[in-house]
C-alpha cells in the first residue's frame, strides 16, 4: 500500500490534488507521446487523461475534446520554437527575419508532431490552411509584422504595408513547411531552405530608385 493510502485517514493526504494544481505541460507531454505512438485518430480523452495520470473531469474542463488538446500542443510547440529562432544578435532586421523564418520553416518541416499529423491526421490541418487562422499562425503573424517593421527602421527591409508584407512571407513559408516533402527529398531540404532564404532577402530587400 503506498504512504497516501497509508495516511488517507488524515485531512491533508484524503484530499484529492485541486484541477488548477496539476501542470498543463504534464497533459500535453502525455497527449503529445500518445500522438507520435498511435496518431490523433485513435487517441481519445480517456487515452490522454490516463497517460497523464489526471481525472477525466480535470481535462475536460481544459478542453472539449482530443482536437483542442492537439491544438494547445501545436501552440506550444511552435511558441517554443518561435522563440528561440529570432537572433538578436543579427547583423541587421532583414537578416534577423529570414534566417528567423527559415529556420522556423525547417523546424516545422521535420518536426515529428508535425509529420505524423500529416501522415495519419491531414485533415487536421485543413481548416488552419483553408478556413481560419489558429493561434501559431496569429503568434508567427505578429511575430513577423513586428520584424519587418524593425527592418524597414533600420533601412534593411522595403517601405511597405508590413501587415501584407508579413501576410505574404507567411504563406511562402507555409508552402515550404507543410508542402515541401513532396517537391524534395530529406536530403534536399537544405536546398529548400536556400531557396526560401534567397526569396525572402530579393522580396525585403528595399527596392533601388529608378533611375
Amino acid at each position: 500500500m503506498s504512504q497516501r493510502s497509508s495516511e488517507s485517514g488524515s485531512e491533508t493526504s484524503s484530499r484529492p490534488t485541486p484541477a488548477n494544481a496539476i501542470g498543463e505541460e504534464r497533459i500535453l507531454d502525455a497527449a503529445y507521446e500518445l500522438l507520435l505512438a498511435i496518431g490523433m485518430r485513435r487517441m481519445t480523452m480517456a487515452d490522454i487523461a490516463r497517460h497523464a495520470e489526471v481525472s477525466r473531469a480535470t481535462l475536460y474542463r481544459r478542453w472539449p475534446n482530443v482536437q483542442a488538446v492537439v491544438a494547445a500542443l501545436m501552440t506550444r510547440e511552435w511558441t517554443t520554437a518561435l522563440m528561440s529562432a529570432f537572433s538578436p544578435d543579427a547583423a541587421d532586421g532583414r537578416t534577423r527575419l529570414v534566417e528567423g523564418v527559415v529556420e522556423v520553416v525547417a523546424h516545422t518541416r521535420t518536426h515529428p508532431l508535425m509529420r505524423k499529423i500529416v501522415e495519419l491526421d491531414p485533415e487536421f490541418l485543413t481548416p488552419y490552411l483553408l478556413e481560419r487562422r489558429g493561434s501559431s499562425t496569429v503568434a508567427h503573424l505578429a511575430l513577423v509584422e513586428a520584424g519587418i517593421r524593425a527592418g524597414q527602421e533600420d533601412g534593411s527591409i522595403q517601405d511597405g504595408d508590413a501587415v501584407w508584407l508579413a501576410r505574404q512571407i507567411i504563406l511562402v513559408s507555409l508552402a515550404s513547411a507543410v508542402s515541401g516533402p513532396v517537391m524534395a527529398t530529406k536530403e534536399e531540404y537544405p536546398k529548400l531552405d536556400e531557396q526560401l532564404r534567397d526569396m525572402l532577402n530579393k522580396y525585403l530587400l528595399p527596392q533601388s530608385p529608378r533611375a
